[in-house]
């Protein structure tokens, strides 16, 4: 007997597979002044509600199709581009992260790394350097989280925690979902990872200040913000980038061309036993210049050369960061800086812009040729942001930015012809990115059959579309972070800065789905601590009659607008599956790293009868091949 239900469990498994991976590779007052072409396409006014809701939000809500249709659907797309909804209910969530509005130079003194503490505590006397490396670990740390405390520090796991739970709860609550998703978005373009630990500090306020207020706007003004975040210019060691030692001699001014030395040194780190690092070698670095044409702008097929990334690292040396170190770290180098004639560094060619700054005596002051555009010598900061206007309205840079866009919103394999109405879009309004979705959103592409669900949700999309659906109560956004991890997607930890990848072959296997199925299941069941649901309160109390009954109510409600038949069908056998749960999440953990997060699988009290029953439908609904897809 054990056997037939072993093998029974292991079809079902294979089934779920099988349908999964087949299915991703099939496949504000005024009237707006544009009109959706959904009817065309053979589409009702409700299936076209769905869909946009599929595309511009994190997944819709039990009301949202009615809410939409209520509005018009134009005027609703409209509503979400200006992005002025009140969010007065997540900013209350949101006040009890105090992190979130602090400035770089803030999180610098507040947060600071730990070998810089361990620098600073050695260097005052707290903690003796010999004497450490005698004595045992647990002692040691003692210390140094005393020392930190009586200076007012935090650890920065503490500033990560607050910064992942926020993204969290703004996807799950914000009422202007397509900032949200755009945020998401061109942050994974613009990619920087808390990996890189000289960057982490940046990220939060990168994110706040950078990337979501230009989500929408104009390109050029979204490259030109990054180019000049301390995020980017320590993510891609553009801080670090110099003229050649002959350019750098020739600074006029010794003294300012001293406090860069010092700046240079100051942002060395320290080793594991807090000794100083050596000096890093200055000169010219290509990291940024070659990303940013290859990654951000022209794309790998661009039309660019090797020479061209050379000249082009050398048009932006000197852009780096402005010190921000009250103590220790750097601090001798902003203080040097404060104290000097603002007017006088102005005469010099240098720029301070927030936490910008454009070091005039690091920069490579002779001509250079980028893409066939001669920039004289003697130019200074003024010859990097026109060369990044430049990329930014590259004719290559129209056809890769509107590629990616109709990628990430209307299918991963999207038709000539619509990326080419959204580059003459793109071109004609000089790069607004809300013009283009609105080029993108009213063709005849985005309605058709090649479009409708054939996108697949990514693991945080997946998390988020689901307690989106279910109306969940998120008081630990924390606990979705690890799950969503461990299906695949550790959120701001991608190292590479391509970011991460936006079609389906990437986010399905085998491993991936079976844990996408243990997440439904645990979510509905109520056992990820912090994620509170009531399912019955979704169909108005009303106990279905069966658990095919249930499947048919809550596919419909969660999946609004679908023809669900064949889904029904072929998720029926998986209903009654003794210890379905159990069975998937043993399967699950056999298809992972061990390196992935472990989950709380068992915290909560055993569901009634009705209530499991009720819990494994709506679980496997998520696990669903349907439900995969937006």
């Amino acid at each position: 007997m054990k056997t037939v239900c072993k093998i029974t469990f292991g079809s079902l498994i294979i089934l779920l597979g099988t349908m999964l991976l087949s299915s991703f590779s099939d496949k504000n007052t005024a009237q707006p002044p544009f009109k959706f072409p959904y009817k065309k396409a053979g589409l009702t006014q409700r299936q076209a509600a769905a869909h946009l809701l599929n595309r511009f939000t994190f997944g819709p809500r039990t009301t949202d199709v009615e809410a939409v249709l209520e509005m018009g659907l134009e005027k609703w797309f409209s509503g979400q581009l200006y992005a002025r909804l009140p969010d007065d209910s997540l900013n209350k969530k949101l006040s009890a992260y105090n992190a979130l509005e602090l400035s770089n130079t803030e999180v610098v003194n507040t947060y600071p790394k730990k070998n810089k503490v361990l620098r600073m505590a050695i260097a005052e006397g707290v903690i003796d350097q010999a004497a450490r490396d005698k004595t045992n670990k647990k002692a040691y740390k003692s210390e140094l989280a005393t020392y930190m405390q009586e200076k007012g520090f935090k650890p920065q796991k503490e500033l990560y925690r607050q910064f992942i739970n926020q993204k969290i709860l703004r996807a799950a609550y914000s009422s202007n979902q397509l900032q949200e998703l755009l945020t998401d978005f061109w942050f994974n373009h613009f990619n920087v990872s808390l990996d890189k630990n000289q960057c982490a500090e940046f990220i939060p306020a990168y994110e706040r200040d950078v990337i979501r207020p230009n989500v929408m706007g104009k390109f050029e003004d979204l490259l030109l913000a990054t180019a000049q975040s301390p995020a980017m210019l320590m993510y891609l060691d553009n801080s670090s980038s110099t003229g050649v030692k002959e350019d750098i001699n020739n600074a006029k001014d010794n003294r300012t061309r001293r406090i860069a030395d010092q700046q240079m040194e100051d942002k060395n780190d320290t080793t594991s036993n807090g000794k100083v690092k050596k000096p890093r070698k200055r000169g010219l670095n290509e990291n940024y210049a070659r990303e940013v044409m290859e990654l951000h702008t022209l794309g790998v097929d661009g039309g660019y050369t090797q020479q061209d990334v050379t000249q082009a690292a050398r048009v932006l040396t000197g852009w780096t960061i402005y010190p921000m170190n009250n103590n220790g770290y750097n601090a001798t180098a902003r203080k040097s800086l404060n104290n000097l004639d603002k007017s006088k560094l102005k005469r010099r060619g240098f720029v301070h812009q927030g936490d910008f700054l454009f070091a005039a005596n690091r920069h490579d002051t002779k001509e250079k040729t980028v893409l066939g555009r001669h920039f004289p010598a003697g130019g200074g900061y003024e010859e990097g942001v026109e060369l990044l206007k430049m990329f930014a309205n590259h004719p290559s840079t129209a056809k890769f930015i509107c590629r990616k866009i109709a990628v990430r919103f209307v299918n991963d394999h999207p038709s000539q012809n619509l990326v080419d109405k959204m580059v003459k879009t793109f071109e004609t309004k000089n790069g607004d990115i809300g013009q283009v979705l609105i080029t993108m959103v009213s063709s005849d592409e985005f309605w058709s059959k090649e479009a409708l669900r054939e996108k697949t949700k990514s693991p945080f999309e997946l998390a988020i579309s689901a307690v989106r659906g279910l109306n969940a109560d998120i008081s630990q956004p924390y606990q979705l972070f690890n799950w969503i991890a461990k299906m695949g997607q550790k959120l701001y930890y991608y190292q590479a800065p391509t970011g991460f990848p936006d079609k389906a072959e990437y986010w399905i296997n085998t491993g991936a789905l079976l844990n996408r199925m243990n997440f439904g299941l645990a979510l509905a069941s109520q056992r990820i601590p912090g994620i509170s649901i009531d399912l019955a309160s979704l169909n108005q109390n009303h106990e279905p009659e069966s658990a095919e009954a249930a499947l048919v109510t809550y596919g419909k409600m969660i999946m609004p607008e679908r023809d669900l038949t064949h889904t029904i069908t072929r998720l029926k056998p998986m209903l009654n599956e003794p210890d379905l749960a159990t069975k998937v999440e043993q399967a699950a953990q056999k298809s992972v790293s061990t390196e992935q997060p472990e989950m709380m699988m068992n915290n909560e009290k055993p569901l009634a009868k009705n209530d499991a029953m009720l819990a494994q439908v709506v679980g496997v609904i998520i696990g669903s091949p349907e439900f995969q897809r937006k």
